[in-house]
């Protein structure tokens, strides 16, 4: 009898309710998403806390060198060498001032004109807001308020890379401040380009803000000796090269900045491709044969091709960095473009004296 009520017992006993069966469930099986998720929200945050000491490690290793100005409400940083006729340069994507420093060609070109570097927004000690979209036209705007703050007139600009269309807004923008232009390894025409959506990932919303402060300043470190041989082949990357600050360069913020730039790099180029012609101004073009970054014959060679009163220099054996692996030829496009410059200010000057006289 007893035997029998058990089987009963057994067979009739009222079920667990489904809520009841997850509750033990959960007891005796840990909750392994959670834990995962919490693992990885440890691991990103303890990323971003070393990211952020090595940046400003980095910053404290390498403190400004120039002076700053602060233009529609953006702090730019600027450094000003020599005396003479003016001459900015404005580095590429990924760059800033130290990178015309360590080529010699501030120095060298200080000799003979006032040399003024910035580092664009978002690079070095140069602020980038939020509030804007950084175009070769919205830099070209803030880029001539500088200029003209410090009383500029008629530089010769040279823009490397994609500072080039930064260099060609503010000549067709700025006409009076242009005076000449040197347009190096530019990107000046859209093209097919395969590396721009995985280079302009941090540039993303939120998700672009975790991968610059955790992933992406390890993975540029790791990434660096191909680049360097990438943007400087086919010659090698030459020793003075090494006084490049390349921890500055992997600081979240430096990578929001060239990420962004390697997003508007296309659209960028395709809107401004309509107003080269229309130059005025001495244009000297100059690129390496074997640039492995952007494609000579495409745009270099074809830009000079559109502007028929350019000149083009291309170097065999080299690459996308000509100013460090050929500084000479660089420094003779400039002042080529300084000369012809003067020679036509010469030519204007006795007509606007006899018109004034006639007057």
């Amino acid at each position: 009898m007893t035997a029998q009520t058990s089987a009963l017992d057994l067979l009739f006993k009222p079920r667990p309710t489904a809520t009841a069966r997850i509750s033990r469930l959960s007891t005796r099986v840990p909750m392994r998403p959670l834990a995962i998720g919490a693992a990885m929200g440890a691991a990103l945050a303890a990323a971003a806390l070393v990211n952020y000491g090595l940046a400003r490690r980095a910053e404290r290793k390498n403190p400004p060198l120039g002076r700053f100005l602060d233009v529609d409400g953006v702090r730019l940083h600027y450094l000003e060498r020599g005396q003479g006729t003016p001459l900015v340069l404005l580095h590429g994507n990924g760059g800033m001032i130290q990178d015309f420093l360590s080529s010699g060609l501030v120095d060298r070109a200080a000799r003979r004109h006032r040399v003024i570097v910035f580092d664009r927004p978002g690079y070095g000690y140069s602020e980038r807001p939020r509030d804007r979209i950084w175009t070769p036209e919205a830099q070209a705007d803030l880029l001539a308020k500088a200029l003209r703050r410090l009383r500029v007139e008629r530089a010769t600009v040279l823009g490397h890379s994609w500072a080039g269309g930064v260099a060609l807004a503010m000549a067709d923008r700025h006409p009076d401040l242009v005076g000449g232009l040197v347009l190096e390894a530019g990107y000046y025409y859209p093209s097919v380009r395969l590396d721009v959506v995985p280079m302009s990932m941090p540039a993303v919303p939120l998700l672009g803000d975790i991968l610059r402060h955790t992933i992406a300043p390890p993975l540029s470190r790791l990434l660096w000796p191909v680049m360097m041989r990438k943007i400087f082949g086919p010659a090698p990357m030459p020793e003075k090269f090494r006084a490049f600050p390349r921890e500055m360069a992997v600081r979240p913020s430096h990578l929001r900045a060239s990420s962004s730039e390697t997003a508007l790099m296309i659209p960028s180029a395709a809107a401004r491709q309509k107003s080269h012609a229309s130059l005025g101004m001495p244009v000297a073009i100059i690129a390496g044969e074997g640039d492995r970054m952007v494609t000579t014959a495409d745009q270099s060679a074809r830009l000079h091709a559109e502007i028929p009163h350019s000149t083009f220099t291309c170097l065999p054996g080299t690459g996308h960095m000509v100013h460090h692996s050929a500084t000479g030829a660089v420094l003779d496009v400039i002042r080529q473009v300084a000369d012809e410059q003067a020679a036509s200010s010469r030519a204007t000057s006795p007509s606007l004296a006899r018109l004034a006289a006639e007057v």
